[in-house]
């Protein structure tokens, strides 16, 4: 690969001379390719039952296994079902080394696509509150199609600046996760296109924009809490530089994280002051490590974290029509379903949604997703969403078809195809063995497909 020459004269002044040559020569090398299991569906071991497969542990992620180039894991009706998500292995280490704990507020300030927002929400088996926020409208909607994906219901998509965010939480959350935009040298042997890219000065206004951002982020952070910052470049401006300058201008220390599976400490002799605590983040290396390059460095904001446990759940709502529209639902889930949950309910134009534990009510935000989307509600009449069935299990409903993971009417459902298959009329959970896919209507023989166009598979 064709390296800028500044990129190169860089890392030969930072690197030993063979450690340099090692560097390079890893860029020309095969990427990795992995997924994570999602826990709140399935335990890894009844992931590697259902696919028939011997895949390599990735080593820092309980969850997440190495694939082979090539394999189609984008396409198997086990990532319909949200069984999985599609992660560069190196990027699954900074939500890991934030390790959320159930009924915890927690922030994703910088979230989409979502791949790390769905791991926090496994480590925190939906319960707690996790605020998920990208600034960019187009890609905020992969957020939510992910979040609904993968079935968490404590989550409230944001599509704001941290600015905005500040003034509306300040001193709130117990963790932050802060993977902020970066100039992108890890992602070079992954996309050429970065490199094509890639200028002189790019590193300068990262180093800026990630400097602000991080001031909103620590404004945000209780006292007591904690902080993971994550790059996905190699350059020591926006890393180890960074980390010096938080921790010499905020009320900071980093928390230091062990080195496993081929991450390596970050290097404080970089750093003006080298000081030993800016060792005690994580690099990983092309190098050394099966992986694309990551920063990942832990700080802890000082003071005493107070703890607030998280209330029983009671069913309230956050208008007249709102409660009309659950109503509505509930006639529904009596029909159709054998569980329902308490909650706030909030209606949205015509969206009904159960709101996130420990949220009361919508702050005044642009958002996109406020914990489970229920479904809609129009002229007294109730139709439920994909998300409601995505967050449920086979068990919830009255009337399930469970296709075998070898049977070829579950690639025709996901396609939108009617299949034709006897049953009692009503709605109908069509699932991969028994784990939910989406919706159809059974009318005598006929299975009316309900699965949304935008979802299905070309």
């Amino acid at each position: 690969m064709n390296l800028p020459l500044f990129f190169e004269q860089s890392f030969q002044n930072l690197m030993t001379e063979d450690e340099y040559k090692e560097f390079k020569a890893s860029f020309d090398q095969k990427r990795y390719y992995g997924l994570r299991v999602n826990t709140l569906k399935i335990s890894p071991d009844e992931f590697l039952r259902l696919m028939d497969k011997a895949l390599e542990p990735i080593p820092w992620v309980p969850q997440g296994f190495f694939y082979g180039e090539g394999e189609s894991y984008g396409k198997h009706p086990a990532y319909h079902a949200g069984l999985y998500y599609i992660q560069e292995p190196s990027a699954m280490m900074p939500a890991q080394a934030l390790a959320p704990r159930p009924g915890e507020r927690v922030l994703d300030l910088c979230a989409a696509p979502g791949g790390k927002t769905t791991q926090l929400g496994a480590h925190m088996q939906n319960q707690g509150l996790l605020v998920t926020n990208d600034i960019s409208p187009k890609r905020v909607k992969a957020l939510v199609k992910n979040v609904e994906l993968m079935g968490l219901t404590n989550t409230f998509v944001v599509n704001e600046s941290p600015q905005r965010l500040q003034q509306v939480y300040p001193e709130f959350f117990d963790r932050i996760l802060l993977d902020v935009p970066c100039s992108g040298e890890g992602m070079f042997r992954k996309d050429r296109e970065a490199v094509q890219s890639y200028t002189r000065y790019k590193s300068e206004e990262c180093v800026a924009l990630q400097r602000e951002i991080f001031e909103s982020a620590y404004a945000m952070l209780k006292p007591g809490g904690t902080l993971v910052y994550s790059t996905c470049t190699f350059n020591p401006d926006e890393n180890e530089r960074n980390i010096e300058f938080f921790v010499s201008r905020y009320d900071l220390e980093v928390d230091r994280l062990d080195p496993m599976g081929g991450f390596e400490p970050s290097r404080s002799q970089w750093t003006q002051s080298q000081d030993p605590q800016l060792s005690g983040g994580l690099r990983l290396w092309p190098h050394r490590a099966k992986g694309e390059g990551h920063f990942v460095c832990r700080l802890v904001k000082k003071g005493s974290l107070p703890r607030i446990s998280e209330d029983a759940p009671k069913t309230h709502f956050t208008s007249k029509e709102a409660e009309q529209a659950y109503m509505a639902f509930e006639a529904f889930a009596s029909e159709n379903m054998n569980t329902q949950k308490a909650g706030v309910y909030h209606l949205r134009g015509t969206s009904l949604y159960r709101l996130p534990p420990m949220m009361q009510e919508i702050p005044a935000v642009r958002w996109e997703k406020a914990g489970l989307y229920v479904g809609e509600y129009q002229k007294g009449r109730f139709e439920p969403s994909q998300s409601l069935l995505m967050a449920s299990k086979a068990e919830d409903f009255k009337r399930v078809v469970q296709l075998s993971k070898d049977d070829q009417r579950l690639i025709r459902y996901l396609k939108g195809e009617t299949l034709f298959i006897d049953g009692e009329k009503g709605y109908t959970a069509v699932c991969l063995e028994s784990h939910p896919l989406g919706w159809a209507k059974q009318d005598a023989g006929t299975l009316k497909n309900l699965y949304p166009k935008g979802w299905r598979m070309m």
